[in-house]
C-alpha cells in the first residue's frame, strides 16, 4: 500500500514540476523539432517490398551472388516499336551510357547490323523480335530497389520515346517511389484535417483540438526522427505512421482533458488541478497503451522483415505518444488556458444517456445479432482473397505497368526467371536442360550462350562481350521468359517445375528473379499471417489477465474485438475484393492492439462500479454512459485520420490498410458499444467470481 501511495505522489510531484515548468516545456518540445527533422532527411526509405525477405532464402542469395560475380542486381525488358534497327542501336548505346546500366543485350551483342535479321540464331530472333517491335534487356548494376536502379530507370525514361516502353521491377519502384513522395505529404494534412473536423464537433473549445493535433504532431516528427538509428525505413511505414500514431494516441489526450477538467472542480489552481490530471492520465494509459503496444510488436516475429519494421516504429510512436501526452500537451493546455476559456462552445456531442439507456435495455438483440453474424464474419474472414504481385497494387496508367502491358501485347511474355548455372556443365547438359524447360507449361523461351551463338558454335569462340555479360568464374546465367504473371497460382507451379529440372541437373544451381522472389513472398508472408495473429492475441489476452486479475474476462474481451476483426476482414470478401496481402497481415494485429482500449475503458468503468457495491445492471448502465462519448470521439477520430488517406491514395498497399483500419475502428467501436454489455449481462455472475476487484471489500 505505501509503495502504490508513493508511486502516485511521485506522478504528483512529476505533473506539478511539468505544471510550473510549462514554458520552458513548450520552448524544448519547438527545439527538439530541429534534430527530429535532420534526422528524417538522414534516413532512407526503402520502395521494395521483396527486399524485406528473409536472407537465408535461396532467391535472396542468388541477388547477392549476381551483384557480387556479375556486377548486376537488376535488369528491365525495354520494348521499341517500329524503330528502324540503325536507331534501335543508337538508343541502345544511349542506354548503355547512363550511369549505374552496366550492360544491353540486343541484336547486335551476338551479330552485325549488317547481318539480316532472318540469320542470327532463332532462339535469339524469337525472343527479341516480333513483327515491328524489338525487346532488349538492360542489366543493372545493384539491386531492384537501390538508389542506383532507380536513378538509371529514371535517366532511361528521360531518353526514351513515346515508342519505347521500360518494364520490370525497378521501373514499379521507381513509379512506387515517385507516388509515395507526391502522396506522403498529402496523407499527413488529410489526416489533421478530418481529425480537427472531429474534435472541433466533439470539444467545447476551439483550440484544444487545435493544440491536440499540435501535441500528435509533435510526437510523429519525433518518431520520424528517431528512424535515423535504424538507417531506413519502409515506405508503407513512413506513410502509415503518421496516419497510425495520430488516430491511436488522440484517445490519451482526451483522457487526460476529461481528467483536468474534474480536478478544476476539485483543486483550486489550474497547476495543482493538471498535476493530479498527468498522475490520472500516465497511470490509465500508461495500462492502456500497454495492449496497443503489445498488438504492434506481435508483428517483429514475422519472417518478412516489413513486419518488424513497421512494428518498432509503430511501437515507439505509442511510447513517444504517451511521454508526449503528460509533458507537451499539459504545459501546452497551462500556456493557452486563456485563450482556451475564451473560445469555449456547446459541443455537438452532449449527453448520450438515452442512447446508452436503450442500448443496455436491449441487450438481448444484440446479443442476438452477434450469435447470426459471427458465422458469416468467420467465414468471409476465411476466405477473403489476397494478391501478392506488387505492381497490382499501383494504378494501371503508371510508365511501369503501361510498359510491362506492352511486354505482353507484343511479346507475349509477362515475367522473366534467371538461372544461376553453377559451373560444371557441358553444352550438351545445358542445352538439354534449357529444352526441358521449354516444355514447362507457360515457358516461352530459355536463353544461354549457347542459345545466343548456336549449338554449332565452339565455346572457346564465344565473343568476350557477351562471356563477361553471362558467365562468372563460378556461375553462368540462363534467361527464362514465361507468359504467366508474377505472384499466381500458374507461375508458381511452373517455377516448382523449374526448379526440380535445375536442381536435377545441377543441385547448386538456383533459379532467381521476380516471380521466384514474389513466390517466397508468398510462402513467408501465409506463415507471418498465422504467426502474427495468434502471437498478438496471446499478449494481450496476458496483459487484460494481469491487469483486471481476471480468467474470464481476457476471453470475453478477445472475443468482441475479434468479432469486430472478423467482421471488418469479412466484408472484402462479400464484397469481391482482392486486398494486397501486407494489409491481411497488419490489419488483425493493429485493430486489435489499437481498439481493444475502447473495451478496456469500459470494463474498467464496470469493474469500479461493481466494487463499489452496485447492481449488475446498475454497474453496466453506468459504465456505458460513463465510456460511450469517449470511445465514440476516440473511434470517430481514428476512423477520420484513416478514411480520407484510403480515398486518396493511388497506391492500394497504402489505400487498402487505411480502408481495413478506418473501417475496423468504427466496427470495433459499434461491437464494443453493442456486444460488451450485453456480454457483461450475461457473464456477470461468472466475471465476479473469476475476477478480483468485482465485489465490494468485506468490512
Amino acid at each position: 500500500m505505501t509503495k502504490k501511495v508513493d508511486k502516485e505522489d511521485m506522478m504528483i510531484k512529476f505533473g506539478k514540476w511539468i505544471a510550473k515548468h510549462k514554458v520552458l516545456i513548450v520552448i524544448i518540445s519547438m527545439l527538439l523539432l530541429i534534430p527530429s527533422f535532420l534526422g528524417m532527411a538522414a534516413t532512407r526509405v526503402n520502395y521494395d517490398i521483396l527486399s524485406y525477405l528473409p536472407d537465408s532464402l535461396e532467391t535472396v542469395e542468388g541477388q547477392d551472388i549476381m551483384v557480387d560475380e556479375f556486377g548486376m542486381g537488376a535488369f528491365s525488358m525495354v520494348v521499341v516499336e517500329d524503330m528502324n534497327l540503325k536507331d534501335v542501336a543508337a538508343l541502345k548505346e544511349k542506354f548503355q551510357d547512363v550511369e549505374h546500366v552496366k550492360d544491353v543485350l540486343w541484336y547486335d551483342s551476338v551479330a552485325d547490323l549488317s547481318i539480316p535479321v532472318s540469320m542470327i540464331p532463332a532462339k535469339f530472333k524469337d525472343a527479341f523480335f516480333n513483327g515491328d517491335a524489338t525487346m532488349m534487356i538492360a542489366l543493372f548494376d545493384n539491386t531492384t530497389s537501390s538508389d542506383a536502379a532507380m536513378e538509371a530507370v529514371t535517366d532511361m525514361r528521360k531518353i526514351a520515346n513515346e515508342q519505347c516502353f521500360i518494364s520490370g521491377m525497378s521501373g514499379v519502384v521507381t513509379d512506387i517511389k515517385n507516388i509515395a513522395l507526391q502522396e506522403m505529404p498529402i496523407y499527413v494534412v488529410i489526416a489533421a484535417c478530418l481529425s480537427l473536423l472531429v474534435l472541433l464537433l466533439a470539444m467545447d473549445s476551439l483550440v484544444i483540438p487545435v493544440l491536440f493535433l499540435l501535441s500528435v504532431g509533435l510526437a510523429v516528427v519525433y518518431n520520424l526522427g528517431s528512424n535515423i538509428f535504424f538507417g531506413e525505413v519502409c515506405y508503407i511505414t513512413k506513410s502509415l505512421t503518421a496516419v497510425l500514431q495520430l488516430g491511436v494516441t488522440m484517445d490519451y489526450s482526451i483522457f487526460l482533458l476529461n481528467s483536468f477538467e474534474a480536478y478544476k472542480k476539485k483543486y483550486d489552481t489550474k497547476d495543482r488541478a493538471m498535476a493530479h490530471a498527468i498522475a490520472d492520465t500516465f497511470k490509465s494509459v500508461a495500462g492502456s497503451s500497454v495492449t496497443t503496444i503489445a498488438g504492434f510488436l506481435a508483428l517483429c516475429v514475422m519472417t518478412f522483415a516489413l513486419g518488424r519494421d513497421m512494428g518498432i516504429v509503430m511501437a515507439k510512436g505509442v511510447v513517444i505518444g504517451v511521454i508526449c501526452c503528460v509533458t507537451v500537451l499539459p504545459a501546452m493546455i497551462l500556456v493557452f488556458d486563456g485563450v482556451i476559456e475564451k473560445t469555449k462552445h456547446r459541443p455537438l456531442i452532449r449527453s448520450m444517456d438515452k442512447a446508452s439507456g436503450f442500448i443496455t435495455k436491449h441487450y438481448k438483440v444484440w446479443l442476438l445479432i452477434f450469435l447470426v453474424l459471427l458465422y458469416p464474419a468467420v467465414y468471409g474472414n476465411n476466405h477473403t482473397q489476397i494478391y501478392y504481385n506488387i505492381d497490382k497494387s499501383l494504378p494501371a496508367t503508371l510508365d511501369s505497368n503501361v510498359s510491362n502491358e506492352k511486354l505482353k501485347e507484343d511479346f507475349d511474355m509477362s515475367t522473366v526467371h534467371m538461372v544461376l548455372l553453377k559451373n560444371g556443365l557441358d553444352s550438351k547438359e545445358k542445352t538439354q536442360m534449357l529444352d526441358q524447360i521449354e516444355k514447362v507449361d507457360g515457358v516461352k523461351w530459355s536463353l544461354g550462350m549457347n542459345s545466343l551463338i548456336g549449338p554449332t558454335f565452339p565455346e572457346s569462340m564465344i565473343p568476350s562481350n557477351i562471356k563477361e555479360m553471362l558467365q562468372s568464374d563460378n556461375y553462368e546465367v540462363q534467361f527464362i521468359c514465361s507468359e504467366y504473371s508474377s505472384a499466381t497460382d500458374e507461375c508458381n507451379a511452373q517455377l516448382d517445375e523449374i526448379q526440380k529440372i535445375v536442381k536435377k541437373f545441377s543441385p547448386e544451381s538456383m533459379v532467381i528473379g521476380e516471380a521466384p522472389l514474389m513466390k517466397d513472398l508468398q510462402d513467408t508472408t501465409d506463415v507471418d499471417l498465422q504467426r502474427v495473429n495468434i502471437l498478438s492475441m496471446a499478449a494481450i489476452f496476458l496483459i487484460i489477465l494481469f491487469v483486471f486479475k481476471s480468467i474470464s474476462l481476457p476471453f470475453i474481451l478477445l472475443a468482441v474485438i475479434e468479432f469486430a476483426i472478423f467482421v471488418n476482414m469479412a466484408i472484402p470478401y462479400y464484397q469481391g475484393v482482392t486486398l494486397p496481402f501486407v494489409a491481411s497481415i497488419v490489419i488483425g494485429a493493429i485493430q486489435l492492439g489499437a481498439t481493444v482500449d475502447y473495451a478496456i475503458l469500459m470494463t474498467s468503468n464496470y469493474q469500479k462500479q461493481r466494487h463499489l457495491g452496485k447492481t449488475k445492471k446498475e454497474a453496466i448502465s453506468i459504465a456505458h454512459k460513463f465510456s460511450m462519448k469517449s470511445i465514440i470521439v476516440s473511434g470517430c477520430s481514428f476512423f477520420a485520420a484513416t478514411f480520407g488517406v484510403a480515398l486518396y491514395s493511388k497506391v492500394d498497399m497504402i489505400g487498402a490498410i487505411c480502408t481495413l483500419l478506418a473501417r475496423g475502428a468504427v466496427i470495433s467501436t459499434i461491437v464494443v458499444l453493442l456486444v460488451l454489455p450485453a456480454m457483461f449481462m450475461v457473464f456477470d455472475p461468472i466475471i465476479v467470481h473469476t475476477s478480483k476487484g468485482f465485489l465490494p471489500d468485506k468490512k
